[in-house]
């Protein structure tokens, strides 16, 4: 049993789509993050930063904090989207998305979607990065199926969630057909529906 100890924001989702993906049971403890319960000082002994999420593998004893390292950690359990062949490509994009796209994207929402018109620099600044991140991935998509190969890898799971918030954006991911073409694959596999609901609400995938 896996225990995933979360919110409801794009890297708790990379867990519990991967979760659905490798079809293993897992239950999700809801952290609030709007309480500060990442603070407090049960939850920083299991993650020392203070950032959800967290896995608890209650079968191995283990627990693991940072988003990327527990999609690595799953991918290596379950021998399932981190193939042995290509894991340096696969590395690099899955460190791109948790270098850059996550935390890029992440400011733009603070500017953009949370807190606008409290800084034009900001807005300006993030929106820009966040468009260029875009054309970006789209370029990489228009030369590979998907981004590390032509397989479904941890990669793609770890970046899908951020383009799930593309309402929020305003950049027009319809204007970025291999993107677009990407984000209509994954958003209609089974496992990638069930795992984006994270907390059984009833969200859906927004439409691009």
């Amino acid at each position: 049993m896996i225990e995933l100890l979360t919110a409801d924001t794009p890297n708790g989702k990379k867990i519990s789509i991967m979760l659905e993906e490798i079809k293993y049971d897992y239950k999700v403890t809801k952290i609030n993050i709007n309480k500060d319960e990442q603070f407090k000082p049960e939850f920083k002994k299991l993650s020392p930063f203070s950032k959800i999420p967290v896995i608890i593998d209650h079968e191995a004893k283990t627990s693991l904090f940072e988003s990327g390292a527990i999609l690595i950690y799953l991918g290596e359990k379950s021998g399932k989207f981190y193939d042995k062949d290509n894991r340096t490509v696969i590395n690099q994009w899955l460190m791109g998305q948790m270098a850059y796209v996550g935390p890029m994207l992440g400011q733009h929402h603070q500017f953009h979607h949370y807190n606008p018109g409290k800084s034009e620099f900001g807005e300006n600044r993030y929106f820009k990065i966040s468009e260029r991140i875009y054309r970006e991935l789209d370029e990489r998509l228009s030369q590979s199926t998907f981004l590390a190969s032509n397989d479904y890898t941890i990669a793609d799971i770890a970046t899908f969630p951020w383009i799930a918030r593309h309402e929020w954006h305003d950049i027009g991911l319809k204007k970025f057909k291999n993107l677009n073409r990407w984000y209509d694959e994954i958003s209609n596999r089974d496992a990638v529906k069930r795992g984006y609901d994270l907390l059984k609400k009833g969200d859906l995938i927004p439409k691009a």
